[in-house]
């Protein structure tokens, strides 16, 4: 599955794994929170409650591994904690939590500090803390002792998009000199920086999404003249698109799920996008229109995840429903353009400067 980019300001209310085997999201109200894991691989969803002595703050990020755990972020003061939490418990028992603690940031005052979408190789999880003047990438699980610092990154950071499958290249929204470009950090090379986004000097341009089987990035820029939403292919030489059909919507759409599985074949991705009124929309780059749908009932935190077969499913939780998903599909998609595939080496920086500012 792919996984959008996460705003610093606020915590994903339901998370996806990478491999969309589980999610997890902070459950219950006011003061009565607790860590909820759902099981989304068998026939059926259903979830299992994590609630330990004392409940939650409601500010306390949870994101799940492929492994069915699922990793806490607590803020205590000015101390970042971290632990897994896991089922336990037996017949006689009856249900409880497990908790491994991880260790702790105190990255100083000032510093704030959350969780980055799930790493797509299912086992590691890492977290951005945000500076005056420098950005550090923080592995909280999957290392050897606890919190490692693996990348050090100059500027003010935001976002947060993976840019293959194994979990190495990270890309990243840099506040740099009064503007904001994208840059791909390598985790297994020290954190090393380059340039992945550029339009102009004064634009700015965030990446939002992207896709590894296919290569499809979506991007958000106000080179246009105005924000406005893109698409373009990671290394290739093909320039970056702004829809016409995306227009009206793209200035504050949120894409949140890209259908994995089209190797070299960008165009034909369905994509899913949150709208600013909280409607769900549909699109792919080879459409020139975008099917506006309504919301289902107790949609959680506007997220999903694709199949490869091209089936949308949809977390919801009503009073009757307390752990369900919703499916639904794009009509059928014109005959796919073939592309250049996506690079097996770092990427290189999209040319954004030949972009069109509409569709033909």
């Amino acid at each position: 599955m792919t996984v959008c980019a996460i705003e610093m300001t606020t915590a994903t209310a339901f998370t996806i794994a990478a491999d969309g085997s589980y999610a997890a999201r902070l459950a219950g109200t006011g003061e009565a929170r607790y860590p909820e894991r759902w099981t989304l691989s068998g026939p059926e969803p259903y979830a299992v409650p994590l609630p330990l002595a004392q409940p939650e703050e409601a500010d306390s990020e949870v994101l799940p591994l492929a492994d069915g755990r699922v990793l806490i972020h607590r803020r205590v003061a000015a101390r970042h904690g971290f632990a897994l939490l896991y089922p336990t418990g037996g017949a006689d028992a009856g249900p409880r939590t497990g908790e491994l603690p991880l260790g702790a940031l105190d990255p100083g005052e000032g510093v704030r500090v959350a969780l980055l979408p799930p790493s797509p190789d299912g086992r590691g999880a890492f977290a951005l803390a945000v500076g005056a003047t420098t950005t550090t990438v923080w592995q909280v699980t999957g290392g050897a002792f606890g919190p490692e610092r693996v990348a050090l990154v100059p500027g003010r950071c935001s976002g947060g998009v993976w840019l293959d499958r194994a979990g190495r290249l990270l890309a990243l929204d840099r506040e740099l000199e009064g503007g904001v470009k994208t840059v791909a950090v390598d985790l297994g090379r020290g954190g090393e920086v380059s340039p992945l986004l550029q339009i102009t000097r004064d634009s700015q341009d965030r990446l939002l999404l992207a896709d590894p089987d296919s290569g499809l990035l979506l991007i958000r820029s106000d080179a246009p003249g105005a924000p406005r939403l893109g698409w373009g292919v990671l290394g290739s030489s093909l320039p970056v698109r702004f829809p016409e059909c995306l227009r009206t919507e793209g200035a504050t759409a949120v894409p949140f799920a890209v259908q994995p599985g089209q190797a070299l074949m960008p165009e034909s991705c369905g994509v899913a996008l949150r709208l600013a009124d909280g409607a769900l929309a549909l699109w792919r780059p080879a459409d020139r229109r975008l099917f506006r749908l309504g919301a289902p009932a107790g949609w959680l935190g506007g997220t999903g995840l694709w199949t490869p077969e091209g089936r949308l499913r949809l977390p919801y939780a009503t009073p009757d429903v307390p752990c369900g998903l919703l499916a639904t599909t794009l009509p059928a998609a014109p005959p796919p353009v073939r592309l250049e595939p996506p690079p097996q080496t770092a990427p290189r920086p999209v040319p954004l400067q030949q972009a069109p500012l509409a569709e033909v």
